[in-house]
């Protein structure tokens, strides 16, 4: 099945897509809802493409130099920022956090939030957004093991 920008492949029980090497990643782009006018390259949300209803997560880049124009907060969504590659920083609720390679920072939905990247190299960054309370249970809780054992283990 074609997406608008991706090859997504479906089965009963998931899907899946290779949106190509990080580096690549400003062949996709985001744009603001009409009216804003602004374009976001190396952005790409994937939720709609592989049909996700509890969380979105998007693969981001942002090249050197540059920063979000606007701080945001969000109605119900906490954010989870993980960091894979260069330097920036990232501003909460007046309070500046370095980020490089390994960063993570949670962002209640609240939080006054915007980021920069203060080098001279790609920064390269997950974001994911869930309802903010809707955890039930822990992974450990939650996941169950099956009786068959992977193919490939025989």
């Amino acid at each position: 099945m074609k997406d608008k920008q991706l090859e997504v492949a479906r089965g009963r029980n998931y899907a899946g897509a290779h949106v190509g090497a990080l580096d690549d990643l400003d062949r996709y782009q985001f744009f603001l809802p009409v009216g804003k006018g602004s374009s976001f390259p190396g952005k790409l949300f994937l939720k709609e493409p592989l049909g996700m209803d509890s969380m979105e997560v998007s693969l981001n880049k942002l090249g050197a130099g540059q920063s979000l124009p606007f701080n945001h907060t969000h109605t119900a969504h906490e954010e989870l920022y993980i960091f894979l590659r260069g330097n920036g920083q990232f501003l909460v609720d007046g309070t500046v956090i370095d980020v490089r390679e390994g960063s993570v920072i949670r962002v209640a939905p609240e939080g006054v939030r915007t980021w920069r990247n203060r080098s001279q190299e790609d920064l390269y960054y997950i974001v994911i957004q869930a309802v903010a309370g809707s955890m039930q249970m822990t992974t450990i809780e939650d996941g169950k093991m099956c009786a068959d054992k992977p193919d490939w283990l025989d």
